[in-house]
């Protein structure tokens, strides 16, 4: 079965990502990114290739998610996948279920401060369309037409939706839901990964070494990934983008138009609420 790391995009996926792919499948817990393709998205056109042929209809893909996810999981072991998807239906075709779900890792971060990481992943100056991206509750990545924030990586459809719809999609719809926050991983990550760590043990029945989780955690501080990503280890972006930006120094108060954040904050006011981003 599928544990997932499911998040809106620049929300701290990867850095959960990297800790949990140091963690489980490296010797020692030491990050390098070499073993974070353990842990791959969904969509992606080779999860698909022995089921389809038209990779951009997004029709057919929703038709084989659940065929597609079966594939990953015939050996009976558990997989991890990062996605960006909403969870969602089509033509009562569901994104994915408990039969297939073992649970998920749904990571979120305050709006406001994914805006702005926004702005240097798609190389927007402009904040009002980095606002319309956050604000798009039909914005589908990787299919071939012109779009402002066509998505380096995808080439499949990835229906994103708004912040606010792809973040209720997924609250507590699959069994085993955990729910994290990018604020909380910056304030007290060791508290919040070693919180990751006892949900791991508890779905897997297994025991990690503390050294092991400590080294994790260490190994992927947001220094660590810069340094990585700045050598070369980390090449899943755009070309001349840095992935690992500005993270922790990321400050809406002071970046922000104050026209801007009264919008975010009306716009997505009750899910801001319910996340104690108001």
């Amino acid at each position: 079965m599928i544990i997932w790391l499911a998040s809106y995009p620049k929300s701290g996926n990867t850095w959960v990502r990297a800790f949990i792919s140091s963690l489980l499948y490296s010797e020692n817990g030491i990050n390098d990114f070499t073993k974070l393709s353990k842990i791959p998205q969904f969509p992606d056109r080779r999860q698909f290739k022995t089921l389809i042929d038209n990779f951009q209809d997004y029709k057919i893909v929703s038709a084989n998610w659940k065929s597609a996810q079966n594939l990953l999981t015939l050996d009976n072991e558990i997989k991890f996948l990062k996605t960006h998807h909403a969870l969602v239906k089509i033509n009562n075709f569901e994104f994915t279920d408990n039969t297939n779900s073992l649970g998920v890792i749904h990571i979120v971060r305050d709006p406001r401060t994914v805006l702005l990481s926004l702005k240097n992943h798609f190389g927007v100056t402009d904040s009002e369309e980095a606002k319309n991206f956050l604000f798009n509750e039909h914005l589908w990545l990787g299919i071939n037409k012109k779009e402002e924030f066509k998505d380096r990586s995808n080439k499949i459809p990835t229906l994103i939706g708004s912040w606010r719809i792809n973040y209720l999609s997924w609250k507590n719809k699959i069994q085993n839901y955990l729910l994290v926050k990018y604020e909380d991983l910056l304030e007290d990550p060791y508290k919040e990964f070693f919180r990751i760590s006892n949900y791991l043990e508890n779905l897997m029945k297994c025991k990690f070494d503390k050294d092991k989780i400590n080294n994790a955690i260490k190994s992927t501080s947001f220094e660590k990934l810069q340094n990585l990503e700045e050598k070369g280890y980390f090449n899943e972006h755009g070309q001349g983008v840095k992935f690992f930006n500005s993270g922790p120094n990321s400050n809406w108060k002071l970046e922000l138009d104050e026209k801007i954040v009264q919008e975010l904050n009306i716009r997505f006011k009750n899910e801001m609420l319910e996340l104690g981003y108001l």
